[in-house]
C-alpha cells in the first residue's frame, strides 16, 4: 500500500494549473499544441515538486543553449522564459512533416513566498533545467511535541 502525505500546497498548484488551462481555453480561442506551434510558441514541459527543505522544477528544454533560457523569481512567481530557434530550412528538400516545437516561450509558478531569494540555484545540462528553491526556515514544516499532564 503506498500512502502519500496530504500537502495542500500540492493540491492548489494543481488547482492553480488547471485554472490556467481553462482560461488559456476559454480566452486563448481554443489554441491547440498545432496553433501555438503556427504562432510560434510552445510550452515545455515542467514538473513541480518538493520536500520540507526544498522546491524543484525540472524543464525539459531539447535542443536550447544556457544563454537561451532565463529564469526570474520575484514575490512568489518564478517565471521562465527563452526561445527554441528553428533550424535553417535547405534548398532542394521537401519536407513532409514538421513535429518539432519552436519559438519564444514564458512559463509562470505561483509557489510559496517564504523562498530564500538568494539561496535559489538552476542548473542546465542535456537539455534539463533544474531549479532548486530552498524553503525559509519559518515555511518548513514543524513538528510540535505533543506533552502528556
Amino acid at each position: 500500500m503506498f500512502v502519500t502525505r496530504w500537502n495542500p500546497n500540492r493540491d492548489f498548484l494543481h488547482l492553480t494549473e488547471q485554472m490556467n488551462r481553462l482560461a488559456n481555453d476559454v480566452f486563448g480561442e481554443g489554441e491547440t499544441p498545432e496553433t501555438s506551434m503556427l504562432k510560434g510558441t510552445w510550452n515545455p514541459p515542467v514538473d513541480i515538486s518538493e520536500d520540507n527543505e526544498n522546491f524543484y522544477l525540472r524543464v525539459e528544454l531539447p535542443g536550447l543553449n544556457r544563454e537561451d533560457i532565463k529564469v526570474n523569481y520575484e514575490d512568489g512567481l518564478l517565471t521562465l522564459t527563452g526561445e527554441k530557434r528553428a533550424h535553417k530550412e535547405e534548398k532542394d528538400t521537401n519536407y513532409h512533416r514538421i513535429e518539432r516545437s519552436y519559438g519564444k516561450f514564458e512559463r509562470s509558478f505561483r509557489l510559496s513566498s517564504n523562498i530564500v531569494n538568494d539561496k535559489i540555484s538552476a542548473n542546465f545540462s542535456n537539455g534539463l533545467l533544474s531549479i532548486t528553491l530552498p524553503k525559509a526556515e519559518k515555511a518548513k514544516p514543524k513538528e510540535i511535541e505533543v506533552k502528556v499532564k
